[in-house]
């Protein structure tokens, strides 16, 4: 969809409104019921996007990633991670429903391959992907040069 001009705004602002209000309870909920400030370490990986937070070396939380897209800070632009043809498939999960939802729905931002970066933008998208994959939190790691941004699916406490 190149397009730009089938652009729904109002539609547009209607979404993103309803998923930055959800991203935000879940986000809160997930922080709250599974413990996630303080003295917590996390380790992650985006060959099987998992995710793990620990405490004291023990293990008592897991998690399933999908990576939403990047931010090359020093292009200023925004790579959806369906478009990025380098990542491991396991970390890109349902991420095509996010493309497909764009396309279906005329919000052309979602089905770009890429962006001029703009933090509100950015953020849009981010929280318009965890309400259309349904994900219980949102995740984000920073370099000088990358941001990533993932969404956290499937949380599961484990058992010592």
């Amino acid at each position: 969809m190149d397009d730009r001009s089938k652009h729904d705004h109002s539609g547009w602002e209607g979404v993103v409104r309803a998923a930055r209000e959800r991203a935000r309870s879940r986000q809160a909920l997930m922080v709250e019921r599974f413990g996630l400030s303080g003295d917590v370490q996390y380790q992650w990986s985006m060959d099987d996007a998992q995710i793990t937070w620990s405490r004291s070396g023990k293990v008592f939380l897991t998690g399933r990633l999908t990576l939403v897209g990047s931010v090359s800070v020093p292009q200023q632009s925004w790579l959806w991670s369906w478009a990025n043809e380098s990542l491991p498939p396991a970390v890109l999960g349902d991420i095509e429903q996010v493309r497909q939802f764009g396309e279906e729905s005329g919000y052309p931002v979602l089905p770009w391959p890429g962006f001029d970066y703009h933090p509100e933008l950015v953020a849009e998208a981010r929280m318009v992907a965890a309400s259309v994959l349904d994900a219980e939190g949102l995740w984000a790691e920073s370099t000088d040069d990358l941001q990533l941004h993932f969404l956290v699916h499937d949380l599961t406490l484990t058992t010592a």
